[in-house]
């Protein structure tokens, strides 16, 4: 029982403890990163796709279109694994299905066509196509947080270094002035800073949905939900008609065994 629920534990990616969680800040790195990553993919895929369909009437294109297709299908689960190290996901069991004696004599081209999914080639398309538009997103949404939190933290700081440098005061007109709360700097600067953690930590709790949301989008939770299929219920109560007609058989036969002689003798 125990390692069902550890197993079940470590296939939800979930992340505790934000602040002091490394997970978080890898998360971090992989958002920003998100953003050139995700304009180089969809260049890759526009650019291997549009040459593929423009040199096909001179031959080249259609190995070049199986190329892109087994391109793209590297580049989705580049960004699978990826994302299962981030959030310390189980590697999925490597199922090979590929039949090397079946092929054996065929060129290349026919083993590139035998080997083609055309299912697999427009998910994958359409995930990076979909990685290019989150890419953008989150990486503006996580920014734009982040930068909210640590600006209040940061405030104070800033504050006394205008101050002493430049001399202008950037409290001077603020909240508490125009409510006619008189506190000092200091109280001020208390304030900011645990408005600046709380915001951080909600950008943090922000970030690590954001990861929830990008590992659901690339399907990597697409190994395990096939490895834990669970037992349609037909199966099961099949399953136990035919336990109990067993033990039901097992107990009815010592009986019958031991009436035979008894009867035998009366006779």
């Amino acid at each position: 029982m125990k390692a069902i629920e550890a197993n079940a534990k470590a296939t939800t990616g979930k992340v505790n403890w934000v602040l002091f969680n490394p997970k978080t800040y890898a998360t971090i790195l992989y958002l920003l990163l998100s953003l050139p990553l995700g304009i180089i993919y969809f260049t890759v895929a526009i650019t291997g796709l549009v040459l593929s369909i423009g040199l096909t009437p001179i031959f080249i294109g259609i190995p070049l279109f199986f190329g892109v297709a087994k391109l793209l299908n590297g580049i989705v689960s580049f960004e699978q694994s990826m994302i299962r190290q981030i959030l310390g996901l189980p590697t999925p069991p490597f199922s090979n299905t590929y039949n090397h004696q079946s092929e054996a004599g065929q060129n290349w081209l026919m083993r590139m066509v035998r080997g083609f999914d055309g299912g697999l080639f427009i998910r994958n398309l359409l995930l990076i196509l979909l990685r290019f538009v989150t890419g953008i997103v989150f990486f503006v949404i996580m920014v734009t947080v982040i930068s909210l939190g640590l600006g209040f933290i940061a405030l104070p700081v800033v504050h006394i270094i205008l101050m002493n440098e430049i001399q202008l005061d950037i409290l001077e007109n603020n909240l508490f002035n125009y409510f006619h709360i008189d506190w000092t700097y200091n109280q001020q600067y208390m304030l900011y800073v645990g408005v600046g953690l709380v915001l951080f930590w909600i950008a943090l709790r922000v970030v690590n949905g954001l990861m929830q949301i990008q590992r659901r989008i690339m399907y990597v939770d697409e190994p395990y939900q096939q490895q834990q299929q669970p037992v349609p219920a037909e199966s099961q109560i099949h399953a136990q008609v035919q336990s109990s007609q067993y033990f039901k058989y097992q107990e009815d036969q010592p009986t019958q065994g031991m009436i035979q002689p008894v009867f035998r003798e009366l006779l």
